[in-house]
């Protein structure tokens, strides 16, 4: 599983003109699968990235985490960042999962991070989305099971 992570004051996600999901101040997480991920990495990923302490302290140092800042979470499915452009120019998505293996996977890591007591809110799997967000910092990461 692969995760772009935005640290953001605000963010939403919009279909068909209709607001489908907003936040205040938290992460903005786009996650994309590929074909052999599993659901021990979804928790991994899930555990990895709701425990990060990313949000400013007093000192201006990065101590503080989501639960710290009752921070909200985004979660938005984005099998584009398994993209592969390499050859050509235009990307093969190949390596992203196909929606049979992508689909209980995205829900689970949506269910898990729910499960640790934030207040998550969703894109639609599939859908063509809208995304809007205020990066705050800007602070982005990119995290992939693979290198936990």
């Amino acid at each position: 599983m692969r995760a772009v992570l935005t640290r953001v004051q605000h963010a939403s996600v919009t279909i068909d003109g209709q607001v489908k999901g907003r936040i205040g101040q938290g992460f903005l997480i786009l996650l994309g699968v590929t074909h052999d991920d599993t659901e021990a990495q979804a928790i991994k990923l899930a555990d990895k990235l709701t425990s990060l302490r990313i949000f400013e302290d007093e000192n201006g140092k990065m101590n503080k985490g989501l639960e710290t800042v009752n921070g909200e979470i985004l979660i938005v499915s984005q099998f584009t960042l398994y993209g592969n452009c390499k050859k050509g120019r235009r990307p093969d998505f190949l390596a992203a999962a196909r929606p049979e293996v992508a689909i209980p996977l995205y829900e689970k890591f949506i269910e898990l991070c729910r499960e640790k007591g934030f207040r998550v809110e969703t894109g639609e799997f599939g859908a063509d989305m809208k995304v809007e967000s205020l990066n705050d910092g800007p602070l982005t990461l990119v995290v992939d099971t693979d290198d936990l």
